[in-house]
């Protein structure tokens, strides 16, 4: 007997340790070209790498997530980064980490696997999404941008003003969006794959407080001003239940963080109150 439960233990454990997992970033609105510097910063990324059993094997998408989800420029480059990953580094279980509207690209991809040949083998190879603040039913400053309200410069990053990645996040389109083309949301088919959110739900941004620079003290002020156009949870750009809208919550900022801080927008990219460590946890997992 007990030479039958260790090697039914070994059978288990043997398609796990002989997977090649890797970890993918996905960033957000707009066009990057260099995303492991600008948009997700060293700290961030090669401390969640550090978690994989080859920490050689990740890689930082740069598109431009300023043109429509469908577009050759926006899902397509995804969907070409991340099968020449799969494919030179023989991966076999892909986690990806998205933010923002990355989140929504990712779920393109999962929700229209006859769109693209390239689709059902990312699909197949992707074990789980770690969205980190997800747009996922729009936000309203979407809206405001695209009406022609003006922002605070400091938070200009956010969105790239009227672009149509901007454009598709006003939230009466997401509405229709998520009822007819995305999964993942009420009503709607369940996504193929786990796709889970962390949630950020307010900003500090006081000068006397040493956390409000984490992630840029500059843009935090910024998303503390924005917090006008939204729910009194959210993030600075995004509300809590934008953030929520699909998939399952994996968890909201004040719970995990260190010291209970909340994660404004721009921190949730970045390596701030051990955001990262949970991350680099979850990637050897």
């Amino acid at each position: 007997m007990r030479r039958y439960l260790s090697g039914l233990l070994l059978a288990l454990a043997a398609p796990l340790a002989f997977a090649n997992t890797g970890v993918a970033f996905v960033h957000g609105t707009g066009a990057q070209t260099n995303a492991y510097n600008d948009y997700w910063q060293p700290a961030m990324v090669d401390s969640v790498r550090g978690g994989l059993p080859n920490p050689a094997n990740y890689v930082v998408i740069n598109c431009d997530f300023g043109q429509y989800w469908w577009d050759s420029r926006a899902a397509g480059c995804l969907a070409g980064q991340l099968t020449n990953f799969i494919n030179s580094k023989g991966i076999t279980r892909l986690i990806v980490i998205t933010h923002s509207n990355g989140g929504n690209v990712m779920r393109w991809i999962l929700s229209n696997p006859t769109y693209d040949s390239r689709y059902p083998n990312i699909i197949n190879k992707t074990v789980r999404v770690n969205a980190l603040a997800p747009s996922s039913t729009g936000t309203p400053l979407a809206d405001a941008v695209m009406n022609g309200t003006v922002f605070e410069a400091a938070v200009g990053w956010l969105l790239g003003y009227q672009n149509d990645g901007v454009r598709q996040q006003q939230t009466s389109w997401m509405v229709f969006y998520n009822a007819n083309y995305l999964y993942g949301t009420g009503g709607r088919p369940a996504l193929p794959k786990t796709f889970r959110s962390v949630v950020g739900t307010d900003v500090d941004s006081s000068p006397f407080d040493g956390d409000s620079y984490c992630g840029g003290y500059t843009q935090n002020v910024g998303l503390e001003v924005t917090q006008n156009w939204l729910d009194g949870c959210s993030d600075g750009f995004l509300n809590c239940s934008s953030q929520s809208g699909a998939g399952s919550v994996w968890f909201y900022d004040t719970s995990r963080m260190a010291g209970g801080e909340p994660l404004s927008h721009n921190q949730s990219r970045r390596a701030c109150f051990g955001l990262n460590n949970i991350l680099r946890t979850d990637a050897g997992q």
